[in-house]
């Protein structure tokens, strides 16, 4: 059994999202996911309010903050907080089990960007790197992750990184089914991609969002 699984998505509990977990699941349904990871900016609150209402689809996940980049963790279990260093962040989202990969490493127009030789001292302890992100603005940021992948005998992740609904599921792998995540790692190296580049546009939604929550907070 194969199933499609989206690895990167925002919600409303992000601070650059107003997307409401029941929007996300029906539109991850209508285009026929079987798993989507959950993965708000140094949050898990949207990621089990959607899993409270589809279990079998979502998986609790987080996208980390770091003092040197962003983490991206499946099956997380207990919060992580922004501004740790990489490797203690690594290390708490390994005593809960979770599944651990990096976020758009090589993605030079974001803050969530890393320098190579930062990601090198955890290329030991991650589980895979994400090696397309649908929101990279230039695909060299794409490319040079891949290759670094195989350079280092790292399994990739995929991801639309959606902020919006009409992002969810542009980009995907296709794997073998899974449970938990270990059973995650047994079959991440044999999966397949399908990937899709968003427009620049999309970056509208998550500036929009993040301007309007701005404004309500001071309101």
């Amino acid at each position: 059994m194969t199933l499609i699984l989206e690895f990167h998505c925002h919600t409303y509990a992000s601070k650059d999202s107003l997307t409401r977990p029941a929007d996300l699941i029906r539109a991850a349904r209508r285009r026929g996911l079987d798993r989507l990871v959950v993965t708000d900016h140094n949050s898990i609150r949207g990621a089990l309010e959607a899993q409270a209402l589809d279990a079998e689809l979502i998986i609790v996940g987080e996208e980390i903050m770091t003092t040197k980049g962003e983490i991206l963790a499946a099956y997380v279990t207990e919060e992580i907080p922004a501004g740790l260093s990489p490797r203690e962040t690594i290390e708490r989202l390994r005593a809960q089990g979770a599944f651990v990969s990096v976020s758009h490493p090589f993605d030079a127009l974001r803050s969530g960007g890393w320098k190579e030789a930062d990601l090198l001292e955890i290329v030991p302890f991650v589980d895979a790197i994400e090696v397309f992100n649908s929101r990279c603005i230039d695909p060299r940021f794409n490319r040079q992750a891949q290759e670094f992948a195989e350079k280092y005998n790292l399994p990739g992740t995929v991801g639309s990184d959606a902020h919006g609904i009409v992002e969810v599921g542009r980009s995907v792998l296709l794997l073998d089914a899974f449970d938990g995540a270990e059973g995650l790692r047994k079959v991440i190296r044999g999966a397949k991609f399908q990937t899709t580049l968003s427009p620049w546009t999309v970056r509208l939604i998550s500036r929009y969002a993040s301007v309007r929550k701005r404004f309500m907070a001071k309101a």
